[in-house]
């Protein structure tokens, strides 16, 4: 079942991983320092392929790759000091362990954080932010629902929607 649709979520069916890349790029292109894109979804959703579209579309220099096992990858771009952060919550066991990794320091709002798994961290998330939860529905189908909680996010949505309409 498909969410009730407002001013402040999206849903969108993807048919192949290019395509969640795809729709990662339009949505990186939009990001300004500060962000917080929380990506939810199992093992195999396409997380990663969302997150490398957002840090392309960002203009990362280096490919994103599932930071699993270092937890967090941190990129720059060419055009300024801002650098987009990747993190991977997955082996956390919890928040505790959020403050051995620096996360004050990556959730202060200077740069983008992207992270995978925000849902094992949830409490320590600012309540702003632009949550996607990603579904298998099928082999290479899936459905991405985007929840924006906040005037910014709203905002990025909106910009979003109008991006995949065609508008630039």
């Amino acid at each position: 079942m498909s969410p009730i649709l407002t001013d402040s979520s999206l849903d969108f069916i993807s048919h192949s991983a290019e395509q969640t890349t795809r729709l990662g790029t339009r949505l990186g292109e939009l990001l300004r320092p500060g962000d917080l894109i929380c990506l939810e979804g199992g093992l195999g959703a396409g997380k990663t392929a969302m997150a490398a579209g957002i840090a392309r579309g960002w203009g990362a220099v280096e490919p994103v790759s599932s930071p699993t096992f270092v937890l967090v990858h941190e990129h720059t771009r060419l055009s300024d000091s801002t650098r987009l952060h990747h993190v991977d919550c997955y082996r956390l066991s919890g928040v505790d362990e959020l403050w051995t990794i620096g996360f004050d320091d990556i959730i202060s709002g200077r740069d983008i954080v992207v992270i995978e798994w925000p849902e094992r961290i949830a409490e320590a998330l600012p309540g702003e932010r632009l949550w996607i939860r990603i579904e298998v529905i099928e082999a290479t189908r899936r459905l991405l629902w985007f929840e924006a909680t906040g005037d910014r996010y709203r905002e990025l949505l909106e910009a979003f929607r109008h991006s995949l309409a065609g508008g630039r």
